[in-house]
């Protein structure tokens, strides 16, 4: 069940913009012990929503690394998603109609001010593992690097200290293929909506890259000229997108993404700043992915005081992180029955 919590105080944003207010979503799998100590965080990606269980399956099962049995897990929707908390589809306290394209600039850190605050709220000053993968890895290196004592344990899976160019290119020309939709830019909740459809076709291809492509998509078919499989599958991925998302989300959060550097404001070297996170660490990556690469994770073992890290083997790109439950659910359940 998601919960609502809203607070009235200004959010400054790290862009300069202030929210007069701000409701954030979340869900809670389990019950919180008496002594508040058996606390997991996740931190969801890009367009997931607060639900852990209905988009990371199988890991909010009993004997799994989020056992509701066993956990209090706690997942808040993001600043500027479509699933509840504050963002472009929000009402304006200061013109009483939506945001829609007036909604401000964003960063990792003010989602991550978002969770604090929630945090605070719920009386959880600790938690035993912060987690998330993608994006969700951006939100817990930030957390981890403001408030280093908040985690015991924090598990980066398929993420990076800061988003590369290749990265932010994928985003733009995601953006580019929104802003040429001609509704983008009205003043209604179906703007840009087609433009957005193309932008997930185009994410999809970095998420799961040619491995996965060539061994899921093929067709058996040698004498076809058109109508491939993966034509359909391509314009099926944005057409999921199209029915549960919104254009002006999308395109706000994806921004969000590119400005994640965890040195900046910081003095510019983030193995130092890696140095000042003291939770036990977990850092996966994945063989196949190509938004994330293994390489890219270097930094991170190379830099955080302790830590841990696993390769996953997998074609299935970034979205490994997904489709490898099973790996990453031994290694993650090794991790946290390590003494600290």
């Amino acid at each position: 069940m998601i919960r609502y919590e809203h607070f009235d105080r200004p959010l400054e944003l790290e862009g300069g913009g202030v929210l007069s207010e701000v409701t954030v979503a979340y869900s809670t799998y389990g019950e919180l012990s008496p002594a508040r100590d058996n606390v997991i965080w996740v931190c969801h990606a890009l367009t997931a929503n607060s639900e852990v269980a209905e988009w990371w399956e199988h890991t909010v099962e009993a004997g799994k690394f989020l056992d509701p049995s066993k956990y209090f897990v706690v997942c808040a929707n993001f600043l500027g998603s479509h699933y509840g908390t504050t963002g472009p589809l929000s009402i304006n306290p200061a013109t009483g109609e939506k945001w829609y394209g007036d909604f401000p600039q964003i960063t990792v850190r003010d989602m991550v001010k978002c969770h604090r605050m929630l945090a605070e709220r719920l009386g959880i000053d600790h938690v035993e593992l912060l987690i998330g993968s993608s994006i969700g890895g951006f939100q817990c290196l930030e957390w981890a690097v403001e408030c280093p004592d908040f985690a015991r344990r924090a598990a980066f899976i398929a993420t990076a200290v800061r988003s590369t160019p290749w990265i932010t290119a994928f985003n733009e020309s995601q953006r580019w293929a929104i802003e040429i939709d001609p509704t983008f830019g009205q003043r209604n909740d179906e703007a840009g909506i087609d433009g957005m459809a193309v932008a997930r076709s185009i994410a999809l291809m970095s998420y799961r890259g040619g491995l996965a492509y060539d061994r899921t998509q093929q067709d058996p078919d040698h004498e076809k000229l058109s109508g491939f499989r993966v034509c359909s599958y391509q314009r099926h991925q944005g057409e999921k997108l199209r029915r549960r998302f919104n254009a002006y989300s999308y395109y706000r959060i994806s921004q969000a993404v590119d400005s994640h550097d965890l040195a900046r404001g910081r003095g510019g070297d983030v193995e130092k700043v890696l140095a000042g996170i003291r939770a036990d660490c977990l850092v996966v990556a994945i063989t196949s992915d190509i938004l994330f690469p293994p390489a890219g994770h270097d930094v991170l073992v190379r830099a955080l005081p302790r830590v841990e890290y696993h390769l996953i083997d997998s074609d299935f790109g970034h979205d490994g992180f997904l489709v490898e439950h099973e790996q990453l659910n031994d290694i993650i359940q090794r991790f946290m029955n390590k003494p600290l």
